[in-house]
This record gives structure tokens, C-alpha cells and sequence, in this order.
């Protein structure tokens, strides 16, 4: 049997899966851009058409990276230590304290 897919695995796959579909989008958008330019302000040329696949291309690769380039971009909680010293015991003493606190959200 097939053994389901890790946490790490799901969170690539969705990684690869919306910079797939971002990247589409952007080079459509880019090419529906140049067509209209090219059909109503450049006398039907090409280079607009190719101009903006090409941004949109582009736009989508540094998307795709920066979401890869960002392993640390994971919800969760913050835990601050508080050490104290009791005034009455040792000075060897300590208490720590952890409060946990949701991570602000982004």
C-alpha cells in the first residue's frame, strides 16, 4: 500500500502547485496585454505580444523563487523564557516561567 504523503511533501506540492498556476496566469495576462497593444496601438506587430509573455514570464519566475527562498514562513506560537530568582532562596535558584503567545499573523 501506498503510504500517505508527509507534511513537508504537502507543503512542496502546494509550493510547486501555485507557483505553476501563478506563472500561467501572469504570462496569459501578459500576452492578453500584448495583443491589445498590439492590435490597437502598434499596427499589428509582434514584439508587444512577446514583450509581455515575456514580463509576465518573468514576474512569475521571481514569484517562484521568493516562495521557495522563504522557509521560515510557517504559522505557529512564540514561547518567551522568563527566568526569575525567588528573593527569599539562593541566588543558584532559579524559577523559569514559559508563556506561550499565537505568532503575530502576516
Amino acid at each position: 500500500m501506498a503510504q500517505p504523503a508527509s507534511g513537508s511533501e504537502t507543503v512542496l506540492g502546494q509550493k510547486w502547485d501555485q507557483c505553476i498556476s501563478d506563472t500561467l496566469l501572469k504570462v496569459g495576462g501578459g500576452l492578453g496585454v500584448g495583443i491589445v497593444f498590439s492590435v490597437f496601438l502598434f499596427k499589428r506587430k509582434l514584439w508587444p505580444i512577446h514583450m509581455g509573455g515575456g514580463i509576465g514570464l518573468g514576474m512569475g519566475l521571481a514569484n517562484c523563487s521568493h516562495a521557495f527562498k522563504d522557509p521560515y514562513n510557517v504559522q505557529g506560537t512564540i514561547a518567551k523564557v522568563i527566568k526569575e530568582t525567588p528573593k527569599e532562596s539562593s541566588p543558584k535558584e532559579e524559577i523559569t516561567i514559559i508563556r506561550t503567545e499565537e505568532a503575530p499573523k502576516s
